[in-house]
């Protein structure tokens, strides 16, 4: 279980340290900005639709390494999926995160699983959870800033 847990770590940490799709997305279709006051976290989604299908996404922004974990394996997960099928994930996630007997999909989790302890530390549910909701007011072309409070 420790070597588990180690692993889990040392995937936070990377995508902390060398986030995947950072930086604003020029001539995003979608767009949402996010703030966790009880962290600090502050992050923007950018989205590109073809259609249904979320062709490509990115954030900009910082945080603790959560929060940059989780919006750099979020934009991972979204890529190519549909709009269904990416609300789909934020519901699985949201469920990773909070609920302890939930029954999950590990397959199409994937790498999201490492954030299965957060469930333990309520104020790190926030942190893991921004980038999500912030996803979701993109895709949902809602204007207001996203508020994990």
């Amino acid at each position: 279980m420790s070597d588990l847990r180690d692993l889990y770590q040392e995937v936070i940490l990377d995508h902390n340290r060398h986030p995947h799709n950072f930086g604003e997305l020029d001539g995003a279709d979608r767009h949402a900005d996010g703030h966790n006051p009880l962290c600090g976290d502050r992050l923007a989604v950018y989205v590109n639709l073809d259609g249904e299908t979320i062709s490509d996404v990115s954030f900009l922004g910082s945080g603790c390494a959560i929060s940059k974990a989780s919006a750099s394996l979020m934009t991972d997960a979204v890529k190519g999926k549909t709009l269904p099928e990416a609300r789909r994930l934020f519901e699985e996630f949201l469920a990773l995160v909070t609920d302890e007997g939930a029954v999950l999909d590990d397959a199409r989790l994937g790498k999201l699983a490492v954030f299965a302890g957060v469930r333990d530390y309520p104020t790190r549910v926030k942190c893991a959870s921004l980038a999500w909701h912030t996803l979701r007011a993109a895709v949902d072309d809602r204007h207001e800033v996203v508020s994990t409070e």
